[in-house]
């Protein structure tokens, strides 16, 4: 192939405004302070970020993950499921085209739903999570935006979060799996189907689960977060490892992939 997988020269995020959405579901100030930090790691990592200001309250602004799917060159924008995601999808087409030169797809088939956050590529191939938010004329629609790669359907449990909570990517051919009861039948489900072979990692979490491989790095979520994890991490991964805290933006979304869609812009 002629392109590295899992190396990345951009990071679209959302800028961080003045204005706050008020909910008891996280501390506000403690989760500016972890997205903060989140993007300083990132430029570390050797990425240009670009904070992209979508016009919303913080956190909605800065969860991108569940509304595209960036890969070899092509950007697939989700359906807008309400006026804020269709706002942020304009916004975002226009960064992903003029700024990013990506080629972008939109999903038009009404009978399709994706939500990036069910959906895993590995490098090699995608798995698409089947559950309310995601669905077979979803994976198919993927499956039609990146033709060179296998895309297979996971039927997820009744009840299950989405895909990317139990199982992600944690180096190459690298699966991070959550210790649960439904990661590891998801996990079973995944190896049966999947094209190729890969080695697994098992985290006593599932909140542990979701990390980020970025230029042969792993991002995982700091000891006092995971700290049976973090062990496990310390013990297994034998390359270069960076930890963060993200316990308020988790409570939110699916974890440490929600927040930044990565791109390699050739």
């Amino acid at each position: 192939m002629d392109f590295k997988m899992h190396e990345y020269t951009h990071a679209v995020v959302g800028k961080v405004t003045p204005a706050l959405r008020i909910t008891d579901r996280a501390d506000l100030n403690d989760a500016r302070r972890q997205h903060d930090c989140f993007l300083r790691l990132l430029r570390e990592l050797n990425l240009e970020v670009v904070e992209v200001d979508f016009g919303y309250s913080f956190p909605e602004n800065v969860l991108l993950e569940h509304i595209s799917i960036v890969c070899h060159g092509i950007a697939l924008l989700m359906k807008p499921t309400s006026s804020m995601e269709d706002d942020m999808l304009k916004i975002l087409k226009e960064v992903m085209q003029k700024d990013l030169g990506q080629t972008v797809i939109e999903l038009t088939d009404p009978y399709a739903k994706v939500n990036g956050s069910d959906v895993i590529f590995t490098g090699r191939e995608f798995f698409v999570g089947i559950s309310d938010t995601s669905n077979e004329a979803g994976a198919s629609a993927v499956a039609e935006a990146f033709p060179e790669f296998p895309c297979t359907p996971i039927k997820m449990s009744k009840g299950a979060r989405h895909l990317k909570s139990y199982i992600t990517v944690a180096g190459p051919d690298i699966l991070c799996v959550g210790a649960s009861k439904e990661a590891q039948e998801l996990l079973k489900r995944m190896e049966r189907e999947a094209t190729f072979s890969y080695q697994t990692l098992t985290v006593p979490e599932d909140e542990a689960a979701n990390c980020l491989y970025i230029n042969g790095t792993l991002i995982h979520r700091a000891i006092e977060e995971i700290p049976d994890s973090f062990k496990t991490f310390c013990e297994k991964i034998d390359f270069a490892r960076r930890s963060i805290c993200f316990s308020e933006l988790a409570k939110i979304s699916t974890g440490l992939s929600a927040c930044a869609l990565l791109v390699r812009k050739t």
